[in-house]
């Protein structure tokens, strides 16, 4: 059994308590044993030196969406991006977006939401979620991988009413196919109520689901209704004087008080300069259901934009019946006028948002662009040349939203969110193999401690660490990752923490990899070397649970 010698760091092992100079021992896929410094060193058949930097779990990204690349060839280029960054472990399928369970009538319909996810086409020669966790761990992935099961999916894979409440007999069905793929290994189920099929689901149907995610256990993540003050989620009429996304979020607490579901609210964010004053009340609402006993906690990435699919700020209505909508003049017309509305109340415009990637065929030369620049390269407004992007990609066009939480030269809000104790860290990002990159896939956790933790001084190092790691997989019930520990697996990340940062020009320019990442080891294999991936086969496994 290949054994390896990490030494002379200084080990955070990822429990919160203060660090200690020493070395760690792997053996095989384990950690044989934490040495403090003083102490004999034994011999090795690989010793990697470490002085100068720090010897840690490695990290834990609570919000991916790369188990649209697990079985395909392309996840063993993109998902290096990750490695670089010191990620070892995904959670998926969040966003109620998972490849399976899966049936071949729900394919079209899951696949319109998972499009800007995608890079390769599937097989789908799986149906269950046992099924889709045997094709990955076939697939050699690069990273660990913990599975959600998707609201959207178990509807499309079970049911034949797409929109609204479903037939008795229809839920019954879901639900029981929810308690199989949790069975299965699947580590909880997650909501997407800024999407269709869920932002036409009844409080009553998402209950239900929580009560079964609550009797296996496990936790429900929820990318809650509406992110901003104004939304196109709820009627522009209807209860004009609260806020869309302190309903959307007093609605899942509710579930969550009434059910016991464990709920972990995924990208806790406010989209528009007029919807960072909210995040105040936000937090408050959700520490006041902690004080009462609700198990809910947060999670965020510590950037001010991130990416959607281009039809993310499309209303209900228009989506409803997106054939007609698209070829009805008066539709258009309704949409740019609730749509300039909108972006007046939130504090938003058609030149926060960038195109990353056009999904149509030689327009790659947009990317990077913003919808203003596009429409003034096509001779057209922004507006047509948004409605454009959309129609011709059939919704494949990935996007970087701005305001996120604040803008350049403003993070108050975005701070706020990432000082709670509660707030766990995630990159929610796409990979693509060309356009214009999310910083998030290339530098989420070196920007936390680096901006956040060396900088910015907003928490401790070891408390980030513990957020990255134990606290993460806690959540998830993965009970061999997250620490430095004898028997535990051997993912572990050696970073420089005089150097670690992201490396995201400002303005328009692509974000490059991070620095300060030296070595990452994936159950005791050396993936990234010098700070760059290694060539080879995926030493990561499925995490189920």
């Amino acid at each position: 059994m290949k054994t390896t010698l990490i030494r002379d760091g200084y080990i955070i092992d990822g429990t919160g308590a203060r660090g200690f100079a020493g070395h760690l021992l792997i053996e095989g896929d384990r950690i044989a044993e934490v040495i403090r410094a003083g102490e004999d060193l034994p011999c090795a058949d690989a010793v990697i030196d470490a002085k100068g930097g720090v010897i840690a779990p490695g990290f834990i990204d609570m919000h991916s969406h790369v188990d649209w690349l697990l079985p395909t060839d392309a996840q063993a280029s993109l998902l290096t991006a990750l490695l670089e960054q010191g990620v070892t472990t995904v959670v998926a399928g969040n966003c109620g977006i998972s490849p399976a369970p899966m049936r071949p009538g729900g394919i079209s319909a899951i696949e319109r939401l998972a499009i800007i996810a995608m890079e390769e086409p599937l097989p789908y020669d799986w149906s269950s979620m046992a099924e889709y966790l045997e094709r990955v761990e076939g697939c050699a992935p690069l990273v660990n991988v913990a599975e959600l099961v998707g609201h959207a999916a178990l509807r499309y894979a079970t049911a034949e009413t797409r929109r609204g409440a479903m037939r008795p007999h229809e839920l019954r069905a879901c639900l029981e196919r929810a308690r199989q793929s949790l069975d299965e290994g699947a580590c909880g189920l997650s909501l997407g109520l800024g999407y269709d099929p869920g932002m036409f689901s009844p409080l009553e149907e998402l209950a239900a689901f929580a009560a079964v995610t609550a009797g296996a256990g496990k936790p429900m993540t929820v990318h809650l209704k509406a992110l901003s003050r104004v939304s196109p989620c709820y009627p522009m009429t209807d209860r004009p004087l609260e806020a869309h996304n302190i309903r959307a979020l007093r609605e899942i607490l509710d579930i969550g008080r009434a059910t016991g579901v464990r709920l972990q609210l995924s990208h806790f964010l406010f989209v528009g300069r007029k919807s960072w004053r909210t995040a105040d009340v936000c937090l408050r609402m959700v520490e006041d259901a902690r004080s009462e006993g609700l198990d809910v906690m947060i999670d965020a990435f510590p950037f001010t934009c991130g990416n959607t699919t281009v039809n993310a700020m499309l209303p209900y209505w228009y989506l409803a019946d997106l054939r007609r909508s698209s070829r009805s003049t008066s539709r258009r017309v309704r949409l740019r006028a609730e749509l300039e509305l909108g972006f007046r109340l939130v504090g938003f415009g058609l030149s926060d948002l960038r195109l990353m990637s056009s999904g149509v065929p030689g327009w790659d030369d947009l990317c990077g662009l913003t919808v203003e620049e596009i429409g003034r390269r096509w001779g057209t407004s922004a507006f047509s040349a948004l409605l454009q992007l959309g129609e011709r990609s059939r919704g494949a066009a990935v996007m970087l939203f701005s305001t996120y939480s604040g803008d350049t030269g403003d993070e108050s809000a975005l701070e706020a969110v990432l000082s709670r104790p509660f707030c766990l860290f995630e990159t929610d990002a796409v990979l693509h193999a060309e356009g214009h990159p999310n910083p998030a896939a290339l530098g989420t956790f070196p920007r936390i401690l680096g901006r956040h933790v060396r900088e910015r001084g907003l928490f401790g190092l070891e408390a980030a660490i513990h957020r990255m790691t134990a606290a993460s997989a806690e959540r998830y019930g993965l009970s061999d990752r997250g620490r430095l520990a004898r028997g535990m697996a051997a993912d572990v990340v050696v970073f420089d923490p005089r150097t670690i940062s992201d490396n995201t020009p400002s303005g328009a320019e692509p974000a490059r990899p991070p620095v300060g990442v030296g070595h990452v080891l994936v159950n005791g294999v050396l993936v990234v070397d010098g700070g760059m991936a290694r060539p080879g086969e995926g030493a990561g496994r499925v995490l189920r649970t």
